[in-house]
């Protein structure tokens, strides 16, 4: 059995990936729409949208929506991006018209109910507060702003609390209007699925949804910049970022490999040399992030306020040294850890389902498996240098947190990195 893909009249892409051996389906949509396609004054409408279309439609209530599912055993959530937005569910075999049916509905026919609208703004803003009080969630934010400054894609995906705090009713339905539509949309679903009964239910469940245009979005533009917020902490929380590649980009398997050979796991080189031989840090580790135009390489450690002002010295030598050579028994590893993980996500219908509408969403069609590993395994020790020289010369990001009073000026660590 093969993936496979089917356009609906009205533009709705239905991609499966059928799995025999399993009895459940995860199913979803993914829309192409997220925070970096808000205006300024209307910072965090997607996530608050998101939110409301759980709160009731005109056929079920919110407490309807959860019975349904939860009284077949199964489960429905969703999530907010910088790019997309993601509603899904995942159901025995024999419940996905009931599955295709609950995403449609609070798709199409969500009533935004002022009273619902009262209630989720203050959940809502109650995950701000939360998210303000967790400092390493308060620190990548902070990250994101100065490497993205005065642009959608440097904003919070939870939203500002004095603008959700404002929204009202007319501006959540007149965004999901605007961008809600068929060609933004892609219905997935892996597990033991049926492609031509998804696209027959698909066909009249999502009837509703309208023709439209693709969002538009402000291109990326990363410049690199520098946030240092002091606070009574007991640990200091450090982001050292440069601008990184997108989706498409030549370059982007390579520097996958070379995020997991410098901080990737617990065999990489910041690991050992600065947490194992140093004891300097609990965690760290450097993790590339990627943009239909664009991405972020960053490095992230928690360290205490004495050890700051060693672990930013130490972390610029590595990087150093990571430009001038490459192990092949660590590069080995670092493509063996990539490939393992890429099959090991192909044992659960959640990731497949995901992996499928994120391939479709960017590249307009499913990547086979045996295409990325071969990218992986193409990715050689020069290839490594390469991008290593391209992303450690960009334009500096620094973000810290906490008791960083010994943290070096961001002008000296430009220095240090040359």
């Amino acid at each position: 059995m093969a993936i496979r893909i089917t356009t609906l009249d009205n533009g709705l892409r239905v991609v499966s990936d059928p799995m025999a051996t399993v009895e459940s389906v995860s199913l979803g949509v993914w829309v192409g729409v997220g925070t970096r396609h808000e205006k300024k004054e209307m910072n965090g409408v997607s996530h608050l949208l998101e939110h409301m279309a759980f709160k009731g439609t005109h056929r079920r209530s919110a407490i309807a929506i959860a019975e349904e599912i939860e009284a077949v055993g199964g489960h429905i959530n969703a999530y907010t991006t910088r790019e997309n937005t993601a509603y899904f569910v995942r159901v025995l075999k024999e419940d996905v018209p009931l599955g295709v049916d609950l995403i449609a509905d609070i798709l199409q026919h969500s009533t935004m109910e002022k009273e619902e609208l009262e209630r989720e703004r203050t959940v809502i803003l109650q995950e701000i507060h939360q998210a303000q009080d967790t400092p390493d969630d308060v620190v990548f934010d902070n990250f994101q702003q100065a490497a993205y400054p005065n642009q959608p894609l440097g904003r919070q995906v939870l939203g500002d609390a004095g603008i959700i705090g404002a929204m009202d009713r007319e501006t959540i339905i007149d965004y999901m209007n605007a961008h809600y539509n068929a060609e933004s949309m892609v219905l997935s679903a892996a597990g033991r699925v049926d492609h031509d009964q998804l696209v027959a239910l698909a066909s009249e469940a999502f009837a509703a949804l309208p023709q439209g245009l693709e969002a538009e979005r402000e291109a990326a533009r990363y410049t690199g910049g520098h946030s240092i917020e002091k606070r009574k902490l007991e640990q200091a929380h450090l982001l050292l970022g440069f601008e990184g590649v997108g989706y498409r980009d030549p370059d982007f398997y390579a520097v996958a490999v070379l995020s997991t050979l410098f901080g990737g796991g617990m065999s990489s080189r910041l690991f050992q040399e600065i947490r194992e031989k140093r004891g300097l840090v609990y965690s760290i580790y450097s993790y590339g992030s990627s943009y239909s135009d664009g991405g972020l390489f960053g490095i992230y450690a928690g360290t205490g306020k004495d050890e700051t002002a060693e672990l930013i010295p130490l972390i610029c030598e590595e990087i150093h040294k990571m430009t001038d050579s490459v192990g092949e028994q660590e590069l080995s590893r670092a493509r063996t850890q990539i490939k393992a993980s890429i099959l090991m996500g192909l044992e659960s219908s959640s990731s497949r389902c995901e992996q499928l509408a994120r391939q479709m969403m960017v590249f307009g069609r499913p990547l086979p498996t045996e295409e990325t590993v071969a990218h992986i395994e193409a990715v050689d020790a020069d290839a490594i240098l390469r991008v290593a020289r391209r992303i450690f010369t960009s334009p500096l990001t620094v973000a810290a947190l906490g008791p960083v009073s010994k943290l070096e000026a961001y002008g000296d660590i430009q220095k240090r990195l040359g």
